[in-house]
Order: C-alpha cells, then structure tokens, then sequence
C-alpha cells in the first residue's frame, strides 16, 4: 500500500483552488485519510496560503470560512490524518539534503521526513509518494529514490495508479 506525504504547496490546493485542486480532491476521494500524512508546520503554512488568498479577494468570505472548517475537520482535528512531528534530530539531519540539493529548510525537513519514513514503510511492504508541487522539492526527491506525484502536472491515472498500489 501507498501513504501519500503532503507538502503545503499540495495540501494547499483543498482548501484555496488552483492548478492541481482537482488531482488532490480526487486523492481525498479516493485514499482513506490514514494513507494521508503531512508536515505539522505545514498545518501553519497550509493556513496561511488560506488566508492570503482570501485577503486578495481570491477566496470569497463564505469560501474562507468553509475553507477554514473543512481544513480543520479534515486534517488539524483529524485522528486519521497523521502529522509528522519536528524534532530537533530531524532537523539536524536535514541539513545535508539543503546542501545536496539547494532546497530551503522547510522543504529539506520534508523531504528527510518522507525519506525516513519510506524506509520505515518499506521494511513493512509499504510505500510513500511525497505529493508537491515544488519544482526544487520534486527534483530532490527524485535523486533521493523517493517516488512522488506532482498535482500540477502528472494525471489522474497516474494518481488512480498511485491510489491502487
């Protein structure tokens, strides 16, 4: 089986539309939420793209507060969505991915996470896909081994693949 490891730039798109919104509803359709883990800082950074769209008037104000009610019921309230702590071993060995791979902290603690996860699963017979949209993000975990899956521009029937697996 196939967890799906969620960045902000992914998780993102269920709450504030845009390219890719589709291929992440369709993954909350289809995958149960205890295949779904994210980033606990993510939760923050997930808020804050919700509230940014809707202060430039992309996000109406009944949209922002349904937003803000399903984000909370679906994954900050969620007992089966996981959130993957930070702790400061994590972030220590997550220092040498920003220097492979010129990433920014934020996503080199996500990708050592999802790395060391995978690892976990694998031993299991599981997997991970790390779900992004972050170009920079995307290509490291590529030259880790890890596999992904980007909302932005692989399709459906590679997420329905992904789901199946």
């Amino acid at each position: 089986m196939t967890l799906f490891y969620l960045d902000a730039s992914a998780l993102g798109k269920r709450y504030a539309p845009e390219t890719g919104t589709d291929l992440i509803n369709r993954l909350f359709g289809a995958a149960t939420k205890d295949r779904m883990l994210a980033l606990h800082i993510g939760v923050g950074e997930v808020m804050s793209v919700i509230v940014r769209r809707h202060n430039a008037g992309l996000i109406s104000d009944q949209g922002y507060a349904q937003a803000l009610v399903e984000f909370r019921a679906e994954v900050v309230d969620a007992g089966d969505f996981r959130l993957e702590p930070i702790g400061e071993a994590l972030i220590h060995s997550s220092l040498e991915l920003i220097v492979r791979h010129s990433l920014n902290a934020t996503d080199a603690i996500v990708l050592r996470s999802a790395l060391d996860l995978a690892d976990e699963l694998r031993t299991a017979g599981d997997d991970l896909a790390l779900v992004a949209s972050d170009v920079r993000l995307l290509r490291a975990a590529d030259a880790e081994g890890l596999m992904h899956f980007n909302p932005e521009s692989d399709s459906a029937p590679q997420l329905d693949a992904l789901i199946a697996s």
